[in-house]
Order: C-alpha cells, then structure tokens, then sequence
C-alpha cells in the first residue's frame, strides 16, 4: 500500500513516515499542496494524508481538485482547527477523515488501514497497463496522470484490448464485440477507430502501447524501443 504524506511540519512528517513504513505501508512525502498534486500525477496512491494549512495550495483546495479529477484516493485531513465549519469544509471538499492535532498515530493508523482496505476490495475494477488507467466502474481513463477524452466506443476498445492485454484482437472479433456486427472485409470502422484511440493514448506520450500485428489485428501490449513484448516472459 502506497501512501503519499503532504506536511510541511518537518516532525509530524517524520512521525508519520515513520509509525505507517513500521506498519508496513510504502511512504512519499511532500511539504506542499501543489507538491501533493505533481505527486498524484505520478503515481497511483492508496491513501492521502493532507495537512490543512498546507504552503500554497492547502489541504482542502487539494483534495478539492483531486475530486475534480475524478480521483477517489482516500484522504485524511490533518490539522489544528478544531471548528465545527473548519470539519464540514473539509468533509464537503472530498476528504473521509478530519483528524484535529495533536492526534494519536494509532487513530491514523487504524484509519489508514480501514480506508485502504476498502480501496483494495474495488481495485479489480481497474485496469492498469503501464502508465494506463483505465477504471471500469467510473467509465474514465488516464494516461501518465492525464485525463483521456474518449467516446464510448473508444472507451469501450480500449477496455477491450487492456482487459487482455497481450491478446492479438482480429478486425472482425473487435467488430463484434463493440459494435455487435459481424466483420465486412470492405469497411474500414475498426481501422478508424484505432486511429482515433492511438491518436489519444499513444500519439501524445513517448511509449507506444497500440500495435498492429500484419494480417491479424490489434494488441495492446507493453514493448521495447524496437516494437518487441518487453513483459516478463515473453518472447521475441
């Protein structure tokens, strides 16, 4: 379990760091709230521990616009505001726990492991490969912490090829799986439409995950710089 720690307070971010990495969980920690949200764009993170009264952006602002982003990542609010609005501001921004200082690092933990074992009982309902993310559940996809504005039928080829990643996909098994038809050697839909998605999940980042296989279809498959599956035990 991965958490990312924001604090600015040097000895509650070494506290924290400490007591959650004895415990088991594998710890990133910032001092700032734009830090915090560079952090998420990076990497995937299982749990967010925020600090109100954050340098730049605080604590609720960022949470704010992780929601914005559709990112539903647990966070817990630190801070030394003890007002019954401070709590509602925070808790209406996004976050699941508003934990007031001092605080007890067993409370922390005991939350910390309730909220990413909820999280851990979802994540098959998300698709990773590579730097994608493709979240089922919620019909969006990410690429290297950037969103993907895709239709539903490119939503939907996507899953298709990342769910079996690895799989070569004819034409005429893609036609029938998303538009429900069977393959006319004359038509070119499922061409165009891989054009479309690799010009949104390809085209714009350095790694290719969309290849064509001659005379047999499409996979969607991590490779090395020269077109070769680099996955654990394949083959060339």
């Amino acid at each position: 379990m991965r958490v990312l720690i924001a604090e600015d307070e040097e000895k509650a971010a070494r506290f924290l760091r400490k007591g959650l990495s004895e415990s088991g969980f594998q710890v990133d920690v910032v001092q700032t709230g734009d830090a915090a949200l560079d952090a998420t764009n990076h990497a995937r993170y299982d749990l967010i521990i925020l600090d109100v009264t954050l340098p730049g952006l605080d604590g609720i602002e960022v949470v704010r616009q992780l929601r914005q982003q559709n990112i539903a990542t647990p966070v817990i609010h630190l801070t030394a505001r003890d007002g019954l609005q401070d709590k509602i501001n925070g808790i209406e921004a996004g976050a699941n726990v508003y934990l007031v200082k001092p605080f007890s690092f067993s409370e922390v933990l005991a939350y910390a492991r309730s909220l990413t074992k909820r999280s851990e009982s979802v994540r098959h309902r998300v698709i990773r490969v590579l730097d994608l993310e493709i979240d089922l559940d919620r019909q969006k996809a990410r690429r290297g912490g950037r969103t993907l504005e895709l239709t539903a039928k490119e939503f939907s080829l996507l899953s298709l090829l990342a769910r079996r990643s690895g799989q070569v996909f004819s034409r005429s098994i893609i036609a029938d799986e998303i538009w429900g038809m069977n393959y006319d050697s004359g038509t070119n839909v499922v061409d165009v439409h891989i054009r479309r998605l690799r010009s949104k999940v390809d085209d714009p980042f350095p790694k290719k995950l969309i290849w064509t296989v001659r005379g047999s279809g499409y996979v969607l498959e991590v490779r090395d710089e020269d077109g070769h599956d680099s996955s654990p035990g394949s083959t060339s």
